[in-house]
């Protein structure tokens, strides 16, 4: 079945026959905005069945119905890899949160450092990010976006089976490889515009479960060296091999 263009992120379940209720800010965009009405298509996911192609039954100003017609696309979940990150300015923090659903993070979680310059962030937002970014890149999966949290609080709760890499920017210089490390669960870390501090690299360093690593010969900014961070490991160890 042709993929429909206009896509939401919905909660429901999906299958053949199934109806599926529109909230209020879904029907304000699929019918105020869109300007959609009953017989149109439109594409849904909810991050565990795949994209099922939807026809509209019923359209109100708050509230509407769609069923599902077929399955147009089938799940695709990203590995298992989780992005730990230090939240910077505002707009760059939305980006860093954009690109991390678009290039397969299970899980992102915002925490604060001792040179964190966010006091705080808007975890709502930031969720409505990553499922916009889903939306838009064709995505089946959204990432969870966790609450801010202490890094060093996270640390010492820390599952070790799950390994974290560092991108540590004291090691700029030649480009590394991953291909001495195996598979499974991992995390990436990034740290604030200001870097770690020397405590903070103290205790990183203690942890048998954190491996360090070099993004290159240049010093990235913290946006560039998520992404950059990213794609080597999906390069690697992810579903990029």
């Amino acid at each position: 079945m042709e993929r429909a263009k206009i896509r939401l992120c919905v909660e429901h379940p999906l299958g053949e026959g199934q109806a599926v209720p529109l909230n209020e800010a879904q029907a304000h965009y699929l019918f105020g905005v869109m300007r959609q009405g009953p017989g149109a298509r439109v594409a849904l996911f909810n991050g565990r069945d795949g994209e099922w192609t939807a026809e509209v039954a019923e359209a109100a100003k708050k509230r509407g119905t769609l069923i599902c017609l077929g399955q147009a696309a089938p799940q695709l979940n990203p590995p298992d890899l989780w992005l730990i990150f230090a939240p910077i300015k505002k707009e760059r923090t939305d980006f860093i949160v954009e690109k991390a659903a678009e290039l397969g993070c299970a899980r992102i979680l915002p925490v604060q450092t001792e040179f964190t310059n966010a006091g705080r962030i808007k975890q709502d937002r930031l969720q409505a990010h990553a499922m916009e970014a889903a939306e838009q890149c064709l995505g089946t999966f959204v990432p969870t976006v966790d609450d801010m949290a202490s890094l060093r609080k996270l640390l010492d709760g820390w599952d070790p089976a799950r390994r974290i890499l560092w991108a540590d920017e004291s090691l700029a210089g030649a480009a590394e490889t991953l291909a001495g490390l195996t598979p499974g669960p991992w995390a990436i870390l990034i740290g604030p515009e200001g870097g770690f501090s020397e405590s903070e690299r103290a205790k990183l360093r203690a942890l048998p479960f954190v491996t360090p690593v070099s993004l290159g010969p240049r010093i990235l900014r913290a946006d560039t060296a998520a992404c950059a961070a990213i794609t080597l490991w999906q390069s690697a160890l992810g579903d990029w091999r």
